[in-house]
């Protein structure tokens, strides 16, 4: 979260806390690339590039959707309500997230970024009960989370047995809007020449293991660079 004031989510502090509904996630306004999960690949390939990214600390890869040509460009926020049909997951948790109680921890708690427009006392979803009790937006909530971290687990081992049957490349793609070049460098994409290439053995171990839906799913979003294209000709007129 990248909010002010993130708090440990607590009835006592937090218990007459309400969240009102977004409508244009104005938290990512910023944010040309965000996480995804495997499972949202078929969703979320169906209005955004899916590419991924790789930790230059690590060499980890993580998937993203792509929501601008350009870092710090958002072209779905621009208006007063969200500019598409799909939210990612990560971005409809805000306010709120699910995190270690500790460094080595296996145990998670709920935060809470209370300096931002959704989160008031007056209107919205409440949080707490007034006995104190968890809501079942709540409960909800925090079900939704919890599904997300495992989902996350899911993702690393997808993205991990892409790396180790080595079938990422690194491309760099270059779009002309209007006479203007833009260059979207540092994403990598699974290499169909590669995937084709895999023996019946690893073929079979990537359906086996539900990892063909993703991977084609990614490959099919790449026709979504152009709906980016369209959409910031529109804006740009």
């Amino acid at each position: 979260m990248s909010q002010q004031n993130v708090q440990p989510l607590n009835k006592n502090v937090h218990g007459k806390t309400k969240i009102k509904a977004q409508k244009n996630f104005e938290q990512v306004e910023s944010q040309h690339l965000v996480p995804l999960v495997v499972h949202e690949f078929s969703r979320a390939s169906a209005e955004f590039p899916v590419v991924f990214v790789k930790n230059a600390e690590n060499g980890t890869f993580q998937p993203v959707a792509l929501f601008g040509l350009k870092p710090g460009e958002n072209l779905y926020t621009k208006g007063e309500s969200w500019g598409g049909t799909y939210v990612p997951a990560c971005v409809t948790h805000f306010p709120m997230a699910l995190v270690p109680e500790s460094k080595d921890s296996d145990n998670y708690m709920v935060i809470i970024a209370t300096d931002n427009d959704v989160v008031n006392e007056e209107e919205g979803q409440s949080l707490f009960e007034e006995n104190g009790d968890e809501t079942e937006y709540l409960a909800k909530r925090k079900e939704a989370m919890a599904s997300y971290l495992e989902h996350s687990h899911m993702t690393r081992m997808f993205t991990k047995e892409l790396a180790d049957k080595d079938l990422l490349i690194q491309q760099n793609l270059e779009i002309d809007l209007n006479g203007e070049k833009i260059a979207i460098n540092g994403i990598y994409l699974v290499n169909e020449k590669k995937l084709n290439e895999l023996s019946d053995e690893d073929y079979l171990e990537l359906r086996k293991r539900g990892f063909l839906g993703p991977i084609f799913a990614h490959l099919n979003s790449m026709h979504q660079v152009h709906r980016l294209v369209q959409k910031k000709a529109q804006q740009a007129a």
